[in-house]
């Protein structure tokens, strides 16, 4: 799940999603065929390819996982054919959602997405209703103290090309456009400062404030559904969840 930019304030919630490794996985070889089959196996001829593989070491995905990937997106292992659709619509509260999948099956996809919002106070929209109000940008995530400082940070990436860098509670963000993610990576990998998360998301413009338990708790519930499609790669949203009211749901 990817909201606004306070990664502390839903960090909760992707390591409740962490736990489901098996499914993290599966996507992240998902993309990695795609990004293989698409342009070649060669990381430093193929930037994506290159994203996805920061990602999977990101995610402590095996290596094993990431040859077999590899190789089935080099037809290998046989042939894969996967189609890569984004879903726009709204949550409660009228908090703007894309859904990123990536198919082999459109029709089960569009079907499965459509009654995950059905059914969880949410509304499927039309392509370009809510896209606007994100940005697409590279984001690293730093949540070692001693490498999560802001001096430190901008020494390190902001020639490769870093825009915003902040630091709250001991874990650092950093933002930029998509086409540095490659060169802030590198740089950081050469400085020996490890990421707990790393990729291009999209970055809400604007944020609606959710200030109500139950109003956060509908939101989640989608969020959860829809993360848990067979064919969804990721979920973002411009909802800012009241820190007292997450605690109050952990609870």
């Amino acid at each position: 799940m990817s909201g606004h930019s306070k990664w502390a304030n839903i960090k909760h919630k992707k390591e409740a999603s962490d736990k489901k490794k098996g499914k993290i996985f599966s996507k992240l070889a998902k993309e990695i065929m795609v990004c293989v089959k698409q342009s070649g196996k060669d990381p430093s001829t193929n930037p994506r390819l290159r994203m996805a593989l920061i990602e999977a070491r990101a995610a402590n995905m095996p290596r094993d996982n990431i040859e077999r990937a590899i190789k089935k997106g080099s037809g290998e292992l046989g042939n894969v054919t996967y189609e890569e659709i984004v879903y726009e619509g709204y949550g409660p509260q009228g908090t703007a959602m894309i859904v990123e999948c990536l198919t082999d099956n459109k029709n089960r996809t569009i079907g499965d997405v459509r009654v995950a919002f059905d059914r969880n106070n949410g509304n499927l929209a039309a392509t370009g209703a809510v896209g606007w109000m994100f940005q697409r940008q590279a984001h690293f995530v730093i949540t070692d103290e001693a490498n999560a400082d802001e001096e430190k940070l901008m020494d390190v990436v902001l020639d490769a090309g870093a825009e915003d860098i902040s630091v709250e509670d001991g874990i650092a963000e950093i933002w930029a456009p998509p086409e540095t993610f490659a060169d802030i990576a590198k740089a950081l990998e050469d400085a020996g400062i490890a990421t707990a998360e790393a990729g291009i998301t999209r970055r809400p413009d604007n944020v609606v404030e959710i200030k109500e338990a139950n109003i956060a708790s509908q939101l989640l519930r989608l969020v959860d559904k829809l993360e848990e499609l067979e064919d969804v790669q990721s979920v973002h949203h411009n909802a800012e969840i009241d820190e007292e009211i997450l605690e109050s749901l952990d609870a």
